[in-house]
């Protein structure tokens, strides 16, 4: 039990020992005690006459969610002045048709002049309105709201100062929310002011001040300014060059050129950012953010106490390296200077990669022993997971003829003329193939992704920015400081970055305005995680491999085994292993299937029985739960089927679009298969696990893409290639091909340069 000016209360245990701001912003969801400011632009409407109430329900419906969760939430609003003057200007119109009426004897109202009206009558007439609005809003949730009206005074008196200090405790102990206002209606008279229409503002101290002191007066974890800006800009929002702060820094105020205010409200931008900066010295965490953009204000609280890249945050720490949006602008001008090279010089860096994989292999290896060692101690990782975390000397071999397979072939990819057309005399107009942008790779427990995908970007002149899993740090660290050095033989060493920072994959996702392409690699919900955090950017690749493979009644007994056991058994890790083994009903209880039965047994899958197969069985294996299963381990489900076309319908029905395959010596058979599954990859008589870039000869790949647009299947440098159109005149407007102009069109089409046969 502690006292403040008399008024007993208990303290509330914190999360963390107050005293200094949180560094990142994923600690924000460590916050206990929070302020939320809400401007004037926030709480009234367009009009700035009357309250804007469904986002005012919104906020009160998120303060409500983060009270509930054990927090102690505050409310500094605006408000009284704009809901007063509407309760005002509604009694003045009243008042005037009556008198009007009475003395002309009319009830046709004429044009009524509004006075001018004094703000501490508005703010008078409007606070008991404001907050029985409040109390009817929390009441819905459960939660008691109370009023405190304060002054400067209530500050500058040290009486004063503790007797409203303990008050606020009492109410947060009761959990109760106090919502803050100044007392309006008793402040000095103002200074005419025509910031507010029709309404002298009060000239007193602004809210963002009287957030930014209470906040540290209380010593809260964490005050949210709500206004009409997504956050703080680096010049005027709306300008051309403006460009949104993430992250700001004490110190960064002279490199920021503030703008004007907002349409309502004392203090403009400027006066946020000194409050908040004198919060965070006082070691309150500051995030300034939009409360009113219609697609966001409903969860803008929550999310930045989920720690999410929503507006401005306020930090004391300064990291050591460039932030993620500097890192994507420093790759896309590396990707424009690495597209601009000779072939030679970009397969050049490529072949230095795959050099410094085997030179450097003692290395590699010794960092990725720390990643498994890490991970085995932590517990944190599956066996199929350990399995794509570790790296082998065999596999840097393989990495490493790989790359100098994409390096050999990309001679031709970046400017190659795939179309050629005579649009008239002296205009020729040619389609040539140029890299994407900027693209971002986000891969789980893949360290040899991180060279593939590198050299793919090189080979495409794009530039890269890398997101790899913490659980291979150490691995993804000296691959990518070998890619960068290699990158340094001819000057593009920034084209490829690696995000070491804090950054969440759904704020990543969000960079649409830095990053042209996305392709996750990791597993089914990562991807899907990914899609669905997407906002803008094309997301290329697969959520499932549900990979099938179908036993025909006229399947090879010698080859039925051997193609199954590879395509389960040989990486039951990999997207492209068998996930779902169709037979058809005609081999039941035959010596083929004994054996495919007596090899999954040896090979230790455990088999999972579809519902038909089931039904065939007296004695069954546990049956499947869902027919849309990527097990990733040695486990398979099998289903029978009646005949070729319901193995097709099967796997349109249940299957991914990866990669499915058919066992059989019957050609019509077979040819019908490839030509009806409508996959990225449909095989016949071979094993789902040539599904690989590698294998096609593509050196490596990005991904294997499933969706119907650009690219599909494995995808290497073709699929990380757009492009674009040049036209060469002389001379040419468009009024000389009119029905009375001088010129015909011809549409005739050229040839093709010769391409490099090496």
């Amino acid at each position: 039990i502690r006292c403040w000016s008399n008024i007993p209360f208990i303290t509330v245990p914190l999360s963390r020992a107050h005293g200094k701001s949180f560094a990142h912003r994923s600690e924000l969801k460590h916050a206990k005690r929070i302020v939320v400011k809400l401007g004037s632009a926030v709480v009234t409407r367009g009009d700035e006459c009357g309250l804007a109430l469904g986002r005012l329900a919104s906020i009160v419906e998120q303060v409500s969610m983060l009270q509930n969760q054990g927090r102690e939430m505050m409310i500094v609003t605006s408000g009284a002045v704009a809901f007063g003057k509407q309760r005002l200007r509604h009694e003045i119109l009243l008042s005037q048709s009556v008198r009007q009426a009475l003395h002309s004897g009319q009830s046709q109202l004429k044009d009524m002049a509004i006075p001018v009206l004094e703000a501490r009558a508005c703010a008078a007439a409007g606070q008991s309105g404001l907050m029985a609005l409040y109390e009817a809003m929390f009441t819905q949730y459960s939660i008691c709201a109370a009023q405190i009206l304060v002054t400067n005074l209530d500050f500058h008196d040290e009486q004063k100062r503790r007797n409203l200090n303990g008050t606020l405790h009492e109410l947060l102990r009761m959990n109760i929310v106090p919502i803050i206002n100044t007392n309006d209606a008793v402040v000095p008279p103002p200074e005419p002011n025509s910031d507010l229409q029709g309404v002298n503002v009060i000239s007193v101290k602004d809210n963002d001040s009287l957030a930014a002191r209470l906040a540290v007066e209380m010593k809260t974890d964490l005050l949210i300014v709500l206004s009409d800006v997504e956050g703080l800009f680096d010049s005027p929002p709306g300008s051309d060059d403006a460009k949104l702060i993430d992250i700001f820094y004490p110190g960064d105020q002279q490199s920021v050129t503030f703008g004007t205010k907002s349409r309502v409200g004392m203090g403009g931008m400027e006066a946020k950012v000194k409050a908040a900066l004198w919060a965070l010295q006082g070691g309150t965490s500051v995030v300034i953010a939009n409360g009113t953009h219609p697609k966001i204000s409903g969860h803008v609280i929550t999310d930045i106490v989920e720690g999410k890249k929503v507006g401005t945050f306020f930090s004391e720490v300064k990291p050591a390296g460039p932030t993620v949006e500097q890192q994507a602008e420093m790759a896309r001008a590396g990707g424009r200077t690495l597209a601009a090279l000779q072939p030679e010089q970009r397969a050049e860096i490529i072949y230095r990669l795959a050099d410094l994989l085997t030179d450097q292999r003692e290395e590699i290896l010794l960092a990725n022993k720390k990643d498994l060692e890490e991970a085995e101690n932590k517990g944190r990782l599956a066996l199929p997971l350990l399995k794509r975390l570790s790296l082998s000397t065999s596999k840097l071999n393989s990495l490493a003829i790989g790359l100098r397979q994409i390096a050999a072939s990309s001679q031709d990819s970046v400017g190659r003329v795939i179309r050629r057309t005579r649009i008239a005399k002296d205009l020729d107009l040619e389609q040539v193939t140029v890299p994407i942008g900027v693209l971002l790779v986000i891969f789980e427990s893949r360290p040899d992704c991180l060279p593939q995908v590198s050299a793919l970007a090189i080979a495409s002149g794009n530039g890269l920015l890398l997101k790899g899993g913490k659980e291979a740090a150490h691995s993804n660290q000296i691959l990518h400081c070998l890619t960068q050095e290699a990158l340094s033989i001819h000057g593009v060493r920034d084209a490829v970055q690696l995000v070491n920072t804090r950054e969440e994959v759904e704020d990543l996702c969000r960079l649409d305005k830095l990053i042209d392409l996305i392709i996750p690699r990791g597993s089914s919900q990562l991807v899907r995680n990914i899609q669905k955090a997407a906002k803008g950017i094309p997301v290329m690749g697969h959520s499932e491999g549900i990979c099938h493979v179908y036993v025909d009644t006229d399947a090879s007994v010698e080859k039925v085994t051997r193609i199954i056991r590879d395509s389960k058994c040989e990486y039951p890790a990999a997207c492209n292993a068998l996930e779902t083994l169709l037979i058809h009903r005609d081999l039941l209880r035959t010596p083929l299937f004994d054996q495919i039965i007596d090899m999954l047994r040896v090979e230790q899958v455990k088999i999972h029985a579809g519902p038909k197969f089931a039904s065939y069985l007296t004695f069954s294996p546990s049956e499947v739960k869902s027919l849309r299963t990527e097990y990733g381990d040695l486990e398979c489900c099998i289903e029978v089927v009646d005949s070729v076309q319901e193995a097709v319908e099967h796997i349109h029905k249940y299957g991914s679009s990866h990669t499915d395959v058919i066992i059989t010596e019957n050609e019509k058979t077979a040819e019908f298969f490839l030509q009806h599954v409508d996959s990225a990859c449909v095989f016949w008589n071979a094993s789902t696990r040539f599904s690989d870039g590698y294998r096609f000869g593509l050196g490596a790949e990005v991904g294997i893409s499933t969706s119907r647009i650009h690219a599909r299947g494995p995808v290497g440098i073709e699929g990380l290639l757009t492009t674009k159109w040049l036209l060469r005149g002389n001379n040419h407007v468009v009024s000389d091909f009119s029905e009375h102009g001088s010129m015909k069109y011809l549409h005739e089409s050229l040839p093709l340069p010769q391409r490099n046969a090496n």
